[in-house]
């Protein structure tokens, strides 16, 4: 997902430092996709008994139930845009909420410097284990003062 995130135009747009959109979004979407296409009735019986309605795609084809098979992926899309519609709605009140008390967004001069440079370290130093700003691959003259010992 990394890399369709730096070549896929809209996956651009999304500013997701965690990572959260890739590993829930996306691979949540998928399994409820899968799901939908892929349900044995044999394995659907365990949760719903024996209703003929639950079964996926694939199986309904086979079984000559596709109109199950169609139902049940018709459950899933709209259970994705169920969640999708209840993150945008609570996400969007958790942001105007915090909002109301401090900035959501660094100044432009912030933005320039860049937000390592802010805080005075790597957050995501995926080179090694926190290293501080001064030590890391953007180097900052203003720390070269402040000994190890203070930094951790």
């Amino acid at each position: 997902m990394m890399v369709l995130h730096k070549r896929i135009r809209f996956l651009k747009k999304i500013d997701d430092t965690l990572a959260i959109f890739h590993t829930h979004g996306v691979a949540g979407a998928l399994g409820g996709l899968l799901m939908g296409l892929l349900a044995d009735s044999k394995l659907t019986k365990l949760f719903f008994g024996d209703d003929p309605k639950f079964i996926g795609l694939v199986f309904g084809l086979k079984d000559g139930r596709v109109g199950a098979g169609f139902r049940q992926m018709g459950l899933q899309v709209v259970g994705i845009l169920f969640v999708v519609a209840l993150n945008v709605v609570v996400t969007t009140a958790i942001c105007v909420g915090i909002r109301m008390v401090v900035e959501l967004r660094l100044r432009e001069e912030e933005l320039v410097v860049g937000d390592d440079a802010i805080h005075g370290e790597d957050v995501y130093a995926v080179w090694g284990d926190g290293e501080t700003y001064e030590r890391s691959v953007h180097g900052h003259e203003g720390f070269d003062e402040v000994k190890d010992e203070e930094m951790m």
